[in-house]
């Protein structure tokens, strides 16, 4: 091969040799593995991430001085004398990312601790997280030796970052910042990152970590331009060094080979992508249902209602429903689906003074701080003993796996304060070391993160083996890369209503949302309202659904929220529901209902981009520069983003009446969602926003079906669709739908309908149905819309052309 100038760039580079080179293997011509100890031993961190099966990648190894050259048709790898890893476009002929030139890799071997409990002062207390079990510490014990990690690369000024999981910083792009990562309520930890520059990182280790990103430019002068960024991503405990490189052109296909590497996005019912109601809490099977008969007497839609903590009849998390409120849980599922819903249940990972801890520590499957050990195929068969004897058999629908972190180690005891400063919400490197002790002495420090990953597993799992008539649900408060595969949807744990809390909920959605993992949602009007001495409890709203300002707050959180992949509500000392924030023909109720209503009437859109989820690197909900890299006026716009071709502008302010919106810059412009009206792309417009509606606008070159609002997603069935066309440039979709509910869809029981605008010729072509499944529509009405223009057809399943 010949020598590429970018080659003898590195060659002259001043650089020193290192102990070992690190071992680099191509997983496809696109996607390169990095793995690197001091001493050339190489294995893995058993971390159970990555799924994907290893074929033959043609690659060719050349060397040229002191570089070592690896390279495929698509991205080359070189190795430099120190032992600096460089990756090279071949076809764009640019460096897209490279290791440090000072030094790439560093090591060292740090003490290691358990804490070593007084077991006789076990006791339980009451927390905001539930009751705990409570020991004195005796000691502190010397376990031996951890291998700590870190790898810094240099990345250019022209770039953007997203990733790493939900955090609390209020960042949205990461270069530049700091983070502290391990997983806690309010964090979410995944060590994924994607670039605008056309790349991202994988990093394969299941211990705690830290990100740190420092501008190369810091202390310029005036006028001077930043030479780019030192990053450095330090991993806590790990066998070795084991990330991976994953080019793609898009971040869409940079987010295609983190799934192609870790498991596909399980599909989900379309029933939950309906509206979900949940509260702290409901008491009774009477309530439950009571509750549901309301909206129904009302018609607003609902699809889901959720039964939270406190209804086991003794002890702590006992999957065992008290009879004296629940007297038969079957006879209540019944209920709930005679009443056309679903029915959620709160489960947890750690059951204590209760038969079921007793059957786990008697079987040696409990942990420190009585959890299960979700790690262990024996504790994850027992735990789904329990859960499909008192709920799955029952008929209940779903799950809830609360604090699968599994611990905190400062929520549940108010930390004392530090160099006389109290704790506070902003203590993100003190709430690191102090949930990163605790995880890591409970689990072990190489998978402090993994967790969730494993109980989400065994869940699904189990499920998948009893019936392939239900879909798999789990709502869950962790995640880890590769989660997605196990049907889990993610919420950013128990925040404090206020309007600053709410701003900084967007941002910390955004990088979930790019870290590859597409479900997510929010408790929407925040889990506390109030205000106590505790540093994490902070609502600014004392009196709840008694005041038009918690009203109003309540309101806005719930345009967002329409826009999430999930719709839900939930929260403590307040009511939820909508009757409680007005009547109808009142502001606040027929603000609630409007967006209920459109979020129903986008099911078809919203289900077939849900299958686009499932098939490919799509993310329905994503950051601005998934869209627009080229744009950097978006890079770190931290309260707009994309819901499918939808540029979703939250309303983060109290009273207002209006908002500034950026419109990124766009080959054929945007259209106001509301009014139809055309905008130019790259540039800033003042946006109306009454309190019944938040700034929608369109891509022009979009095609969005859409359907009438039903009272809950199985009765869209079967009705007409309205078919919009938003003009500008030639645009494609494509509509999908099956039963709605079992794995038939993997057996090819669906049905898949693209769409094609030919702006050109104002022509919209429907191809032929690829596919059918049981009870599928023969015929379908479609209005299809173009600003005032429409032409009404019924499509049967043919190739079709309609002019406008």
């Amino acid at each position: 091969m010949k020598k590429h100038i970018l080659y003898l760039l590195l060659t002259l580079m001043n650089i020193s040799a290192q102990a070992a080179a690190p071992v680099i293997d191509f997983v496809t011509p696109t996607i390169a593995r990095v793995r690197w100890t001091p001493d050339g031993t190489v294995t893995d961190n058993a971390t159970g991430v990555c799924v994907y099966k290893k074929y033959p990648v043609d690659v060719d190894v050349t060397k040229s001085g002191n570089l070592s050259i690896y390279a495929t048709d698509s991205l080359e790898v070189t190795v430099d004398g120190r032992g600096g890893v460089t990756f090279i476009d071949p076809i764009a002929k640019r460096i897209l990312l490279s290791e440090s030139v000072n030094v790439p890799r560093k090591f060292e071997r740090v003490a290691q601790e358990k804490i070593i409990y007084d077991e006789a002062s076990a006791h339980m207390e009451e927390t905001a997280n539930g009751k705990v079990t409570v020991k004195d510490i005796l000691r502190r014990d010397t376990l031996g030796m951890k291998q700590r990690f870190a790898i810094t690369f240099d990345m250019s000024a022209g770039e953007a970052l997203y990733g790493l999981g939900q955090q609390m910083e209020d960042y949205v792009n990461l270069l530049g910042k700091t983070l502290y990562l391990t997983q806690h309520n309010l964090k979410i930890f995944i060590p994924m990152m994607v670039s605008t520059a056309g790349y991202g990182l994988l990093f394969d280790a299941g211990c705690s970590m830290k990100f740190d990103s420092k501008d190369k430019g810091q202390g310029m002068k005036i006028g001077e331009v930043s030479s780019g960024f030192e990053t450095t991503l330090e991993m806590e405990a790990a066998n070795t060094v084991d990330y991976y490189f994953i080019k793609g052109g898009m971040p869409e296909d940079v987010v295609a080979g983190y799934r192609y590497l870790t498991g596909n996005v399980a599909m989900m019912p379309r029933y939950m992508f309906g509206y979900v109601q949940s509260k702290e809490r409901y008491v009774s099977s009477d309530d439950i249902v009571n509750t549901l008969k309301e909206y129904r007497r009302r018609h607003v839609p609902i699809d889901v209602i959720v039964q939270d903590w406190n209804y086991w009849p003794q002890g702590w998390g006992y999957m065992k429903m008290n009879r004296e409120h629940y007297p038969d849980p079957k006879a209540l599922a019944d209920s709930v689906h005679a009443l056309d819903a679903k029915l959620m249940v709160s489960i947890w990972a750690n059951p204590q003074y209760c038969p079921e801890e007793e059957d786990f520590r008697s079987k040696g499957l409990m942990l420190e701080h009585s959890v299960y050990d979700a790690f262990s195929p024996e504790g994850r068969d027992l735990y789904w003993k329990y859960a499909e004897e008192e709920f799955f058999s029952n008929g209940f629908d779903c799950w809830w796996c609360d604090s699968s972190e599994p611990l905190d180690g400062d929520w549940n005891r108010m930390p004392e304060p530090e160099n006389g400063r109290p704790y506070s919400w902003d203590d993100h490197e003190r709430r690191w070391r102090l949930n990163d002790a605790v995880l890591s002495e409970a689990l072990g420090a190489g998978r402090a993160c993994l967790y969730s990953l494993n109980h989400a597993k065994g869940i699904y799992e189990h499920q998948r083996a009893a019936t392939d008539r239900k879909r798999v649900v789990n709502l869950t408060r962790s995640s880890f890369a590769g989660q997605q595969r196990y049907a889990t949807v993610s919420w950013n744990g128990d925040t404090f209503a206020s309007w600053d809390s709410f701003k900084k909920q967007i941002p910390g959605s955004l990088n979930y949302f790019a870290s590859g993992n597409p479900y997510w949602t929010t408790d929407i009007g925040c889990f506390f309202v109030k205000t106590t001495p505790r540093w994490f409890w902070k609502g600014e709203f004392p009196d709840g659904v008694n005041d038009d300002a918690y009203k109003e707050f309540y309101t806005r959180m719930f345009q967002w929220g329409t826009f999430l992949p999930i719709l839900r509500s939930h929260g403590t000392e307040t009511p939820r529901e909508i009757w409680h924030f007005g009547e109808e023909g009142s502001p606040y109720y027929d603000a609630i209902l409007g967006m209920i209503r459109l979020r129903y009437s986008m099911l078809p859109y919203i289900y077939s981009m849900a299958d686009a989820q499932t098939r490919s690197g799509y993310s329905m909900a994503r950051p601005l520069a998934f869209d627009f890299p080229d744009d950097r006026n978006v890079f770190d716009i931290k309260d707009q983003y994309m819901f499918g071709d939808i540029m979703v502008c939250p309303v983060t302010d109290p009273g207002v009446k209006s908002r500034s919106v950026y419109l990124p810059k766009s080959e054929a412009g945007w259209i106001d969602f509301w009014t139809g009206t055309r905008f130019v792309g790259g540039e800033m417009i003042e946006a109306d926003a009454p309190l019944d509606r938040l700034p929608l606008f369109v891509k022009a070159g979009s095609i969005i079906p859409t359907t009438e609002a039903v009272e809950y997603s199985g009765a869209s069935a079967g009705k007409p669709l309205a078919i919009d066309i938003y003009p500008g440039k030639d645009a494609h979709f494509t509509l999908y739908d099956d039963a709605g509910d079992t794995y038939d869809f993997e057996k090819g029981e669906l049905t898949r309908i693209g769409m094609h605008w030919d702006d050109s010729r104002n022509t919209l072509t429907i191809d032929e149905a690829d596919g059918t499944y049981p009870d599928a529509p023969a015929a379908r009405k479609m209005t299809i819309r173009k600003g005032y223009t429409s032409k009404t057809i019924t499509y049967k399943g043919k190739n079709t052309k309609i002019k406008l």
